[in-house]
């Protein structure tokens, strides 16, 4: 059996994009060609990988196992060019982190900014995802490195203890609340909330929340940003629930006002999430030490600027 990366790299591209067309354009190939590579895959393979009709192609069972095996390899294979090269000038190499939007706004700014001064040669390809995706990612080899909420995930994964936050209430100037230094969550759900994306572990983590309290959250509207949470609750549509250093952002520049939540599960903890710490490139691996050390560290960080993400 002969496997060649080239035909597993595009194989990867029509499971993600969805047709052998766009597929065949992402890789610069031409559509007969890729479609051509793709049949003598699945004779190599002796398997129909995907099912072929007048409205497309639909994949099979065997093409979503394949998908993460032929990842694996590809990653393989990259790591090996990558370390090799690293040889010639210091370390090189790139490094795929998928975070949720509290570290990326309250800490990975700063700390990429002295990891990438450290190790020029290596590059950060970082993206924001909700921590279920991201804890998927890294199993399945889209990620090298996740940044998460504390949890389990259902996959197997190691997990690195790395920063702690706190969750606070996010009240407009005047409010009945906007007095108060600390209040209990039960107070809080008697008025109207701005609420965070429906897939958000804020948003399932305040409805868990009120359901055992016996009350009704009660959302008036749902954004998908902070920056947007925070205009909604300025502008008096509701209260909102955000880690303190991401509401630190807007308190000033819109007159709002935070208020400590007077409850236990207000203090999170995010983790590095990787596959094994010892399949990592040695690039991924001096990030996560790089990280791994800012955590022990624990120094204060300021929070980024404004941005429009806002899922957890």
């Amino acid at each position: 059996m002969k496997l060649d990366p080239v035909s597993l790299r595009l194989f990867v591209a029509v499971m993600e994009e969805g047709t052998i067309a766009a597929a065949a354009q992402r890789e610069h190939i031409a559509p007969a060609a890729a479609s051509r590579r793709i049949s003598e895959l699945e004779g190599v393979l002796d398997t129909m990988l995907f099912e072929r009709s007048n409205r497309g192609t639909r994949s099979t069972p065997a093409a979503h196992a394949l998908l993460g095996l032929a990842r694996n390899v590809l990653y393989g294979l990259d790591d090996i060019a990558e370390q090799m090269a690293g040889f010639g000038a210091g370390l090189r190499g790139h490094v795929r982190v998928f975070a949720n939007i509290s570290a990326i706004t309250q800490f990975l700014p700063d700390e990429l900014r002295s990891f990438m001064a450290a190790a020029p040669m290596v590059q950060v390809h970082l993206q924001e995802r909700i921590s279920t995706a991201i804890a998927r990612a890294v199993a399945d080899s889209t990620a090298d490195i996740g940044i998460l909420n504390a949890g389990d995930y259902g996959e197997s994964l190691s997990f690195l203890p790395y920063r702690s936050d706190e969750l606070v209430l996010l009240v407009p100037r005047g409010h009945a609340l906007a007095r108060r230094r600390r209040v209990r969550f039960r107070e809080a759900l008697a008025y109207e909330f701005v609420g965070a994306h429906p897939g958000s572990a804020i948003n399932a983590l305040l409805h868990r929340l009120a359901s055992e309290a016996g009350q009704p959250l009660r959302l008036r509207i749902q954004v998908s940003a902070y920056d947007a949470m925070a205009l909604m609750v300025a502008a008096g549509l509701g209260i909102g629930v955000l880690p303190r250093l991401s509401a630190r952002l807007y308190v000033s520049s819109l007159g709002i006002r935070t208020v400590s939540l007077d409850e236990a599960w207000a203090s999170r903890q995010l983790v590095l999430a990787v596959r094994s710490i010892e399949a990592l490139s040695p690039a991924a691996r001096m990030l996560v030490d790089h990280l791994a050390d800012a955590s022990r560290r624990g120094g204060q960080t300021s929070p980024a600027g404004p941005r429009t993400g806002g899922n957890e």
